[in-house]
């Protein structure tokens, strides 16, 4: 895979090199400072993929995309503003990553990238067994999507997952959407010393616990700030004992 890097920061473009040098299946065949240069290393180079910024001089990273012609590269954007990860899944860039980009998120942005021979057509059939993604940390943001509504939230402020019949629910802020994932799904993405299953229906940010008490059968009941209320399995009460005692 051919990559272009797009970012007026030389600094920042030296850091995304650096930790592409880990990617092998990766190239960076070029560097541009701001649109125009991308433009015309676009047409010249023709890449597979684009690390792109977002704010540069003159045009954005936007305005860039909407000004190729032709079949355009798939789009990876580096920015350090959160706020225009909507904007950015609508002009179907396969993934959003905040500076400083980790290592681990841009295992997983990479993840996603096809194949140039297929990146023009549709999308290729889902595998039998997908590839295993790399967990996330409690400071990582994900993209919530249900029906028409989208979000981009820290994991950090997420504090309750509940199974809600073949789905998950997302608990965070007001908002308390749905999303097309297993709890053992989440579990294995969700940092352990951060995200606790509590029962077979829920798993808690240890972060937001409000209070415990004694319940029935030596179990525990947990009080969520902002949220319900979490009865502890037996078996999974003696490990959160176990786990949170000196």
């Amino acid at each position: 895979m051919n990559a272009l890097l797009i970012d007026d920061s030389r600094l920042a473009r030296t850091e995304l090199r650096h930790l592409l040098r880990a990617f092998p299946e990766v190239e960076v065949v070029g560097e541009a400072r701001h649109a125009d240069e991308a433009r015309a290393l676009v047409q010249e180079l023709q890449p597979d993929v684009l690390f792109l910024d977002i704010h540069m001089p003159g045009q954005t990273g936007f305005d860039l995309l909407a000004s190729l012609e032709g079949p355009t590269p798939q789009v990876i954007f580096t920015t350090a503003y959160d706020q225009y990860a909507l904007k950015a899944f609508e002009v179907n860039a396969l993934d959003y990553l905040l500076k400083p980009v980790s290592e681990s998120r841009l295992a997983a942005a990479l993840a996603k990238l096809r194949p140039p021979e297929l990146a023009a057509t549709a999308p290729p059939p889902l595998p039998t067994a997908a590839p295993a993604l790399p967990p996330l940390a409690a400071h990582d943001q994900v993209f919530v999507k249900e029906g028409e509504r989208c979000w981009f939230v820290r994991l950090a402020d997420i504090r309750l997952f509940e199974i809600s019949g073949g789905a998950t629910r997302v608990y965070f802020e007001q908002h308390q959407p749905l999303i097309p994932r297993t709890l053992q799904q989440l579990e294995a993405r969700l940092d352990p010393k951060v995200f606790f299953r509590a029962n077979r229906q829920q798993i808690i940010n240890l972060h937001w616990i409000a209070g415990i008490e004694p319940w029935f059968s030596n179990t525990l009941k947990i009080k969520l700030r902002e949220g319900p209320e979490v009865e502890v399995s037996r078996n999974q009460s003696g490990l959160f004992r176990e786990l949170m005692s000196l």
